[in-house]
């Protein structure tokens, strides 16, 4: 088969496995992201997330993951809903209301990749869902399925931003797409949203060590008070900025069955959150992203925001 046929495949069965958009980069190095990722971190925006200036050279340079890799693989997994919490509630991201999107999204490329495979034939590539060192808001960039904007995240001018992201890089030589030029513009409605003025003045960077999204689970002590009666009843992440991005009119509703929330989650009371046991935490999400933060880093946001 040729290299358009072999694009033409993967494409294909990526949208059977249930992705919205595909996009294929040529792997190169990253430079002008290595310069920018590199200032990040001088300033210290990572906060108190040590890991993300380990393996610098993984995140810059996809054939230091993949030997002789020759094209990245870009794949959005939609998780928009429009089922909310009580508007009087404590709120969770919308991304953290059913099972953990890592095991959900995973499941399906290692499908795509065994299908590669079974398909076009051996090759070296690796499937990554969050879970190794690669810029994949960046690779979704160059692949052309979107742009990142003022508040860092990747926004695809059909659908918006409510996405998980995740990469093929592989040896296979692949149709690269072209990027897309940024429509933010003028706007300013994350920054000016923002509680905690994690977005920096002009956007396109974010403080993570202000963002509550990183106070209510990257961080591990307790919150600091200068944050107190900012946080804006967010126990668990924040998606603020992406409530408030004009592009995300456009949202559809997700089709993905295990990411939908349990009845009771979105009927608990601020006093049901405030009371909540241990037992109760386990049943409402077991198998969730939020187990991540553990019941005593769940209280402790409570506790915080009351």
């Amino acid at each position: 088969m040729t290299k358009d046929k072999h694009t033409d495949l993967i494409r294909a069965k990526a949208h059977d496995l249930g992705f919205s958009f595909v996009g294929i980069a040529k792997a190169e190095k990253m430079d002008e992201e290595s310069q920018r990722l590199e200032d990040w971190l001088n300033k210290n925006h990572h906060g108190g997330m040590a890991y993300m200036a380990n393996h610098f050279e993984l995140r810059t340079d996809p054939t230091k993951l993949v030997s002789g890799a020759k094209s990245v693989i870009s794949l959005m997994y939609n998780y928009h809903t429009d089922l909310k919490p009580l508007e009087s509630s404590y709120k969770i991201s919308t991304y953290a209301y059913g099972r953990d999107y890592h095991k959900v999204v995973r499941k399906k490329m290692k499908q795509l990749l065994a299908f590669i495979r079974e398909e076009i034939g051996e090759i070296d590539g690796r499937a990554f869902v969050d879970s190794a060192p690669v810029l994949e808001r960046d690779w979704a960039k160059r692949s052309g399925m979107g742009w990142i904007g003022k508040n860092t995240l990747l926004i695809n001018p059909k659908v918006g931003s409510y996405y998980f992201l995740s990469e093929i890089i592989s040896d296979l030589d692949l149709v690269s797409d072209e990027p897309i030029k940024d429509y933010c513009g003028t706007c300013t409605k994350c920054i000016d949203a923002c509680p905690t003025d994690a977005i920096s003045e002009n956007g396109y960077v974010v403080d993570g060590s202000k963002c509550i999204s990183y106070l209510t689970i990257e961080l591990k002590e307790n919150i600091p008070l200068q944050f107190k009666d900012q946080m804006e009843d967010w126990i668990f992440g924040c998606d603020i900025c992406q409530e408030v991005c004009p592009w995300n009119r456009f949202a559809e509703r997700h089709n993905e069955s295990e990411f939908e929330p349990k009845a009771e989650l979105l009927e608990m009371t601020k006093t049901d959150w405030q009371e909540i046991t241990e037992e109760v935490f386990n049943h409402l999400f077991e198998g969730t992203p939020v187990k991540r933060t553990k019941y005593e880093g769940l209280r402790r946001n409570i506790n915080f925001s009351s």
